[in-house]
Order: structure tokens, then C-alpha cells, then sequence
């Protein structure tokens, strides 16, 4: 049995997966490893209940933007063989993510009802194919501003970690791959075996069926990054972004730069007239808000994930801003009111064959 698609027993969850050129290796890789797990008891692989497949109209193996490249399974073939189609993005810059053939092969996908789903930049491609009007999108605060100049009259979401919207689904990358197909498998398979694939991979995010409460890691603040141009600021927000448990001193934002402290100041001064530090705090409180919403950690929990001293220190600075103490906050009283290869393949325990540079 190929992958589950051929043979007397029909999978419950079958999915295909279009790699753009330079695609997200981790993306992909989590995506299909919980499939696998799901797939079969124990550790044995086989693709019992769910079935994937790596499609491409070429024969070349697709490289991903690490290096790696992963061979196709099969041709593209009839796409109402599957019942999700995953196409997996990465990088938008100077490569050409899929050609025409494959552009169409999607187009005719959604015309016989096949789910499609978006990850990363994938979510680009669908757009470009006019497969996503008059739909939202989620996708990564981090490709929000590009999302924005090239689709600048589509409502794009970058608060969750992807969006399910029926026969579309749209997901922001990274890990919330992973959100994705636990989404998938808990959907067809159920929730039980959503959990094996999540606490065998070690991921220690709370699976919730309630998908659309998933977040992503924020962007930093709302209202502000979208009218951030100065690739400075937007540096440091994303560096603040990056070390919320254990913020770094304002001098050593500005090292990294290689500007001084009074100049980082000034940047953003002009950029959205606060200081650094303050930006720096108003981006953990609201990661902060955004794990109390999600009922993810308590109240002390969240005050040191997102690096306050201790819980008063965090409460008053919490309270400050959204004017009530978190530990109400998180009762849900105010929650929702504030926003070259080698020749021979190896293959994986999930099938998938992969190249890797010598």
C-alpha cells in the first residue's frame, strides 16, 4: 500500500502536500510527522488512518530554504484523491514559490471541493491563484507588511495562529503547522489520537479543539507594527518579541543595531512616539493578556513568561493598562473587551524521501 492510497482500506484523513520552492522545512516536517503518528499504533508508521502524499508536476526534488530538498511521491494526478491539499510557503523573495502548471492543478482542486490550506507563505499562493477572495487570512504578523502590499485590499488576520474558514484554512507557519494538523486529526480521527501525536513530538502548547482561540506569538503591539517602515524599529520589535521572559536591557537592543541608546530612542520616538522601553512593556503585557484569554497559565505564570519581576510588580503595570487587576482579567470578565545532493534518497520515518547537501 502506497502511502495508504492504494488498497482495500480507505484512510480517514488524506492529505497532499505542495512544497514551494525554498519552502519552510519545519513547517513541513511537523505538519507530516503528526500525521504519521496519528496515522498508526505505536511507533510502527504505517499510513493506516491518515495518508500523505509529496506532489509535484516535476520529477526534481524541491528544495527548501535550508538546503534540504524532499522528492516528490507522485505527479500531480487528481486532486479528489485527497481530502486536505497543504501547500507549504517560505521564502517570497526572488524565487518564483510554484509555477503555472501547478497554480491550475490547485484552481482545480477547489473546483471538486478539496479543502486547500495555506501554510506560511502559502498562504500567498492561494491568494494568488484567486483562491481566497472575499475570504480572511491569517498569516504571520511577521509577512503581515508583505502580505498587505501585495494583497492590500484583503482582510488579513495576525492575532491566531491560523484561521479555519470551511473548505479554506489558512495558517501563520512555524509551529502552528502543528496546530493545523492536530486540527485535522482530531477532526477526522478524533481527539484522543491528536493528543498521542502531540505528547509523543513533546509539544507542550495545550491542544485545544477550540481552534480559533489558538494565538500566534503576537505580533508586538496592536496598532503599531503596521505603521512601522524603519527596518531598525522593526528590528528591535522583533528582537523584544523574541525575549519576553527575560527582556534585554534598551543598550543591548541598540547594540545589535550598532546605533547607541539615544539613538534608538529617537527612532522610535518618531516611529510611534514611545520610548523603547515602554513599546518593550506594552508587548508583554499584551502577550501576557493574550495567555490569560486562552486560560493557558495563571496569573503568576504568565507574570514570568513574559519576564515581570514578581506578580505585583506585574499586576500593577497590568492594570495600568487595561485597567483592571489580571487575575480578573483571566475570570473572563473583561477577556475579549480591549485586540548540490547527495544521489541516493533517505528515507524518513514519515516516507517522505529526502536529499541533503554533502
Amino acid at each position: 500500500m502506497k502511502k495508504g492510497l492504494q488498497g482495500t482500506i480507505r484512510p480517514r484523513l488524506r492529505v497532499g502536500f505542495i512544497l514551494a520552492e525554498h519552502f519552510t522545512l519545519s513547517a513541513f516536517a511537523l505538519f507530516v510527522d503528526h500525521l504519521r503518528l496519528a496515522a498508526d499504533k505505536d511507533d510502527h508508521s504505517r499510513p493506516i488512518h491518515c495518508s500523505w502524499q509529496v506532489l509535484s508536476d516535476s520529477v526534481h526534488p524541491v528544495h527548501a530554504s535550508c538546503g534540504v530538498t524532499v522528492a516528490r511521491d507522485a505527479p500531480l494526478g487528481n486532486p479528489g484523491h485527497f481530502d486536505y491539499i497543504v501547500v507549504v510557503g517560505g521564502l517570497l523573495q526572488g524565487h518564483a514559490q510554484i509555477n503555472a502548471v501547478t497554480l491550475k492543478w490547485l484552481q482545480r482542486a477547489a473546483s471538486l471541493g478539496v479543502t486547500l490550506i495555506g501554510v506560511c507563505t502559502g498562504t500567498f499562493i492561494l491568494c494568488r491563484a484567486g483562491l481566497m477572495d472575499n475570504r480572511r487570512v491569517c498569516v504571520s504578523w511577521y509577512h503581515r507588511h508583505d502580505f498587505m502590499a501585495e494583497f492590500p485590499d484583503h482582510d488579513v488576520l495576525s492575532d491566531q495562529r491560523f484561521l479555519d474558514d470551511g473548505d479554506r484554512i489558512t495558517c501563520s507557519g512555524g509551529s502552528a503547522a502543528a496546530d493545523v494538523a492536530l486540527h485535522l486529526i482530531n477532526r477526522s480521527i478524533g481527539q484522543s489520537t491528536a493528543e498521542k501525536a502531540r505528547h509523543i513530538l513533546l509539544m507542550d502548547r495545550v491542544f485545544s479543539t477550540r481552534a480559533q482561540v489558538s494565538l500566534q506569538p503576537i505580533p508586538p503591539v496592536p496598532g503599531i507594527a503596521d505603521r512601522i517602515v524603519d527596518q531598525r524599529v522593526q528590528r528591535a520589535l522583533l528582537s523584544m518579541e523574541q525575549n519576553m521572559s527575560r527582556p534585554l536591557p534598551i543598550r543591548q537592543l541598540a547594540a545589535q543595531l550598532g546605533i547607541s541608546s539615544r539613538q534608538l530612542e529617537r527612532l522610535f520616538h518618531n516611529a510611534v512616539g514611545r520610548k523603547p522601553q515602554d513599546v518593550y512593556r506594552m508587548i508583554r503585557l499584551s502577550y501576557a493578556r493574550a495567555l490569560l484569554e486562552a486560560g493557558e497559565m495563571n496569573v503568576t505564570k504568565a507574570a514570568i513568561e513574559t519576564g515581570f519581576s514578581d506578580s505585583s510588580h506585574f499586576s500593577r503595570h497590568f492594570k495600568s493598562i487595561y485597567g483592571v487587576a489580571p487575575s480578573i482579567w483571566q475570570r473572563g470578565g473583561m477577556a475579549g473587551q480591549a485586540g548540490g545532493m547527495t544521489a541516493t534518497p533517505a528515507s524518513s520515518h514519515a516516507g517522505v524521501r529526502i536529499f541533503s547537501r554533502p
